[in-house]
């Protein structure tokens, strides 16, 4: 069993940046693929990125609005994953997740929500304009 522990989130102003922590304990965190997803209210929880077991593969939704601005990493000696957030906008607003899974397939594989056994609780992210 995997356990998921999310901290970061809170309340910021447009442009401002701001980094997620995903702690992991209970297995072998250098085994796991991480990912992370986010949900704004009344929307499908969608995929943001995903970062291979040694962090060395990257692997990033294809929407517009992220790319370039958020950066997936991962450090294997503190079990921790991380998602640095830039120039957030208002549109970033929603529940940020943390999740793993144990598999030797690439990393571009894990982008669906289904394909992740482990999750975190969740941390609230607000960006006011």
């Amino acid at each position: 069993q995997v356990q998921l522990v999310e901290s970061g989130g809170g309340l910021v102003q447009a442009g401002d940046s701001m980094t997620l922590s995903c702690a992991a304990s209970g297995r072998t965190f250098s085994n796991l693929i991480m990912g992370w997803f986010r949900q704004a209210p009344g929307k499908e929880r969608e995929f943001v990125a995903a970062v291979s077991r040694s962090g060395v593969s990257t692997y990033y939704t294809d929407s517009v609005s992220v790319k370039g601005r958020f950066t997936i990493s991962r450090d294997n000696a503190k079990n921790t994953g991380y998602l640095q957030m830039n120039s957030l906008q208002p549109e970033d607003t929603a529940v940020y997740y943390c999740a793993a899974i144990s598999s030797l397939n690439p990393v571009s594989f894990f982008r669906s929500r289904s394909q992740y056994q482990y999750w975190g609780q969740g941390t609230q992210v607000t960006v006011s304009s």
